[in-house]
């Protein structure tokens, strides 16, 4: 029976969505976890750090493919680890900025996979976030600075600020103990509110992040729609379900035979705008019809 390697930088229960369209994308090529493929799972638990040691681990276990899911961290650890063994990748930057592979449509070595649109739009939600608070003249963003998409997203933001006319501060948090004084730094600096830069470590953590924006009364837009779902105000992002459900039927033609080499990086160009109405309800924030009418989900 075939295994399947798979990173993750985070823990089972938070990732358990993306796994289902993992799993769904594999089921379509005909694999199904313990009737015809093993799946062995190693996650980081939301330390970067701790990706190389995991993706090594899978590599000396030389598993039949090893599948990279939730972002650029997990992705370099994987390529780091192995040039043998074939590795599908999901991610939300750009794989060839990034150094993962040579070109989309040829991506050379033992790489492919799949990326969304996450970090190309991290200047559209402060757009957003501009619309909603058109009198602020300055915006909180939070970066996480072990990310390797992090210094660019900064880039971009500076220059959409630049576009409005507004300030940017740039507060750094990788744990989640640095949360709250992120708040607290965003509150005391009177930004307008905050602007979560694409990071799978935010995604995760998006009910501790909607529980700091009441208390702070701090409106807040993030990449993923857990943060609404979970009672943050906004969010604006690629669509994770079908990168990872494409990423499952990637992992499942590469065990079918099929080479990396002959399967282009796709990219799911399909962004979610999700808007939570209650939510801005309690904020005191008024939502132009016009943001209304595009968004994908409205939560009331």
């Amino acid at each position: 029976m075939p295994v399947i390697g798979y990173l993750a930088p985070e823990t089972p229960g938070p990732f358990n969505s993306r796994l289902q369209a993992f799993w769904e994308g594999l089921a379509d090529i005909g694999y199904v976890e313990g009737r015809n493929v093993t799946i062995e799972y190693r996650w980081a638990e939301g330390r970067y750090d701790r990706l190389p040691a995991l993706a090594a681990d899978l590599a000396r276990r030389n598993v039949s493919v090893l599948v990279a899911s939730g972002g650029a961290p997990a992705a370099l650890a994987a390529k780091a680890a192995t040039k043998t063994i074939t590795i599908v990748f999901e991610m939300g930057g750009d794989p060839v900025a990034l150094g993962v592979v040579d070109s989309l449509s040829r991506p050379g070595g033992n790489l492919t996979g799949v990326s969304s649109l996450s970090v190309e739009v991290s200047r559209k939600r402060l757009e957003f976030m501009h619309e909603l608070r058109p009198t602020a003249s300055s915006f909180a963003v939070a970066v996480n600075p072990t990310s390797p998409t992090s210094g660019l997203q900064v880039q971009n933001l500076q220059i959409a600020a630049e576009a409005l006319g507004v300030r940017l501060q740039v507060i750094n948090a990788s744990t989640e103990e640095e949360f709250e004084a992120m708040f607290l730094s965003a509150t005391q600096h009177q930004a307008g509110g905050l602007v979560f830069t694409s990071d799978p470590y935010f995604a995760f953590r998006s009910t501790r992040l909607a529980d700091l924006c009441f208390r702070y009364s701090m409106p807040a837009v993030t990449q993923s729609r857990d943060f609404p779902a979970a009672g943050g105000l906004i969010s604006y992002g690629g669509d994770f379900m079908q990168s990872h459900r494409r990423a499952g039927s990637y992992a499942g033609r590469v065990l079918k035979g099929e080479k990396p080499s002959d399967l282009p990086v796709q990219l799911v160009t399909k962004v979610e705008l999700v808007i939570n109405l209650k939510t801005a309800k309690a904020l005191s924030i008024i939502i132009p019809p016009s943001i209304i009418s595009t968004a994908d989900t409205v939560i009331e």
